[in-house]
């Protein structure tokens, strides 16, 4: 079964460890083609609701659609329609950057999957370093890799934790070109961050996150002053 979406909707999405509340009551619409933004303090929750929408965790209540289909509904069709980038990168680092993305690309039963390997190979701008293995590369190179290793299948939707983390200014600039071009090509683009200034040129919403819930949503222009409202000042 092959599916498509071009909006996801969370409802009321809440997520409880035992007495401890990491989510309450969440709800948020991406449509297709934009870039929004998760921010808040550590803790706000912001992993924890990343870790729903990629159905790595099930909400202690509440839903997450994705059109018309939901994560049980859906199910691994639906998952090839998604591509994650955690904190963990997910790559082999005895394997070249070339052969992680052949592997990849074969796990996801990639078509023509030599050439999508070629084109990420040049997104990463990683071409002439394809055949070194990973280990050799920087966080800046080895994040760039992951990224396309988690965009290797073409998903419609692509989440992201924490992508701006170690980067230098150019591998930021190159993650921000990625992230526009994306929602250029009609992704669905969600991602957790604390690098304020490095997403600045790329969200087109912030949700703001406090104490498991969504303390406001701002568009681009206006999101800083929304976060000092509701978290506090010193961005």
């Amino acid at each position: 079964m092959t599916i498509d979406f071009d909006r996801i909707e969370l409802s009321s999405v809440s997520r409880h460890y035992g007495r401890r509340r990491a989510l309450h009551d969440v709800s948020l619409a991406c449509e297709a083609g934009e870039v929004i933004a998760l921010v808040g303090p550590n803790g706000a929750g912001k992993s924890t609701l990343l870790a729903i929408v990629s159905t790595l965790l099930t909400p202690t209540a509440g839903q997450v659609h994705y059109g018309t289909y939901t994560a049980a509904s859906g199910r691994a069709a639906l998952r090839r329609r998604l591509g994650w980038l955690g904190h963990e990168l997910q790559l082999y680092p005895e394997l070249t950057a070339r052969e992680n993305l052949r592997f990849f690309a074969t796990l996801m039963d990639v078509a023509d999957g030599e050439a999508r390997v070629n084109e990420a190979l040049r997104a990463a701008r990683l071409e002439s370093r394809a055949d070194d293995v990973v280990s050799s590369f920087s966080r800046g190179m080895r994040q760039r890799l992951a990224l396309e290793r988690a965009l290797i299948h073409n998903p419609r939707l692509v989440l992201l934790d924490e992508p701006f983390t170690g980067l230098d200014g150019a591998s930021a600039d190159v993650l921000r070109e990625r992230l526009r071009a994306l929602a250029g090509h009609g992704c669905l683009v969600l991602f957790a961050t604390h690098e304020f200034g490095l997403a600045d040129d790329v969200l087109d919403r912030a949700a703001i996150m406090r104490d498991g819930r969504i303390a406001a949503l701002a568009s681009a222009g206006d999101w800083r002053a929304a976060y000092g409202d509701a978290i506090g000042r010193g961005l």
